[in-house]
Order: C-alpha cells, then sequence, then structure tokens
C-alpha cells in the first residue's frame, strides 16, 4: 500500500530580487502569497509542511491558523538545496514528497491533486509539471527511493542534479496555462502577473 505524501513548501528564500519588498508577502486572492499558497495545498487533504526563514516572522505570522508544520531552515542564506534537506529530514522516511515553491501564485489545489492522481498510478515515478508549452517547472513529486540521494547533495548542486541524473524515468504532468511555470522574483514581474490577471493588490 502506497504511504501517504507528503507535501512540502519551500518558502525560506530572501526574496533578494524585490529590492526591499518581500514577494512571499505580496496580496493574492484575499490574502498574501505564502497563505495561498499553503491553503492550495492544504486542501489537498495531505499533510503539509513549509520550510521558513526564522527571521521572517511575518511569513510565520502570516500561516497563523493553517493546518501545516512550519520548519525552520538554520542557514536558509544556503539556497534551495539547504531548505528542501531540511525540510525532508524533518519528514517521514518512508513518503514521497511533493515539492513546491512558495512564490508560484497561479498553483491550485486541482494542480497539487492532479499530480498526487498520477502519483497514484505511478508511485515509483518522478513526475514534474510543465505548462501548456511543454516547459517543465514545478511542483515535483520524488518517490521515497529518492530522498536519499537528495539528501546527500551539496548545496551547490542542487535538486535539478537529481532530476538530470533520472531524466529518463521523469514524466511530465501539463498543467494549465503557465502555472507550472509563473513565479513572480521582480516588482516588474509583479507588475505584469497582475495586469494579466486584471487585479491591483487585495481582490
Amino acid at each position: 500500500m502506497m504511504t501517504q505524501p507528503e507535501i512540502l513548501i519551500l518558502a525560506a528564500g530572501a526574496s533578494s530580487r524585490m529590492r526591499g519588498t518581500d514577494k512571499l508577502m505580496e496580496p493574492v486572492g484575499g490574502c498574501v502569497l505564502i497563505a495561498h499558497v499553503a491553503v492550495q495545498a492544504v486542501q489537498t487533504g495531505c499533510p503539509v509542511s513549509i520550510t521558513i526563514d526564522p527571521a521572517r516572522q511575518a511569513r510565520a505570522q502570516a500561516l497563523a491558523g493553517l493546518a501545516l508544520r512550519q520548519i525552520s531552515v538554520t542557514d536558509p542564506a544556503a539556497g534551495m538545496t539547504a531548505s528542501l534537506q531540511a525540510g525532508l529530514a524533518a519528514l517521514p522516511p518512508s513518503a514521497p514528497v511533493l515539492v513546491l515553491l512558495a512564490d508560484m501564485p497561479d498553483l491550485t489545489t486541482a494542480d497539487l491533486q492532479l499530480i498526487l492522481l498520477h502519483a497514484k498510478a505511478n508511485p515509483e515515478g518522478i513526475l514534474r509539471a510543465c505548462d501548456r508549452d511543454g516547459r517543465p517547472g514545478h511542483p515535483v513529486y520524488f518517490p521515497a527511493w529518492l530522498r536519499p540521494e537528495i539528501m546527500a547533495l551539496r548545496c551547490t548542486a542542487g535538486p535539478r542534479a537529481v532530476l538530470q541524473a533520472y531524466k529518463n524515468r521523469v514524466e511530465l504532468i501539463t498543467l494549465p496555462d503557465f502555472n507550472a511555470t509563473t513565479d513572480l522574483d521582480t516588482p516588474e514581474d509583479w507588475a505584469a502577473w497582475r495586469r494579466r490577471k486584471g487585479t491591483i493588490g487585495l481582490d
């Protein structure tokens, strides 16, 4: 019987390209981005954990009341691999993990459920979301057998090294539009996204 997948959200990044503001605290869908993404994950019914920089209390406070586990990353400046490894270390070792980034405002619960549905049919496979044009993005489903290799990565390598090493075993799952590839790193990215969505600020 397949162990229930865990969902891990990576949210310990520095938001360095936002020139002084925090992209995860930008308003989306009536709340801030980090909470919006977390809600999409919680609504799948899977256990949800999120990596957090303990120095960024506003992010932690935005998640108050949500049914998830916050995992502090001791060295968030070390990058995504350090955040991913900190998150995986706190999860049951036998569980497959669906990993998503906290800066992707278009991902929906339905998108996550689609990946999880494919995982039921292929629990030992590596599943990666792609957009309507076939560009790989997020989230990524890592089966339990792959977790030791991720934990052994050097911070300079990054999870892409694992995906590249097993590229013949990666199954791409197409999500609607550009849900899998829209991440917003700069004020200009946010302005363009809001123009496309027809929203300004909290909606």
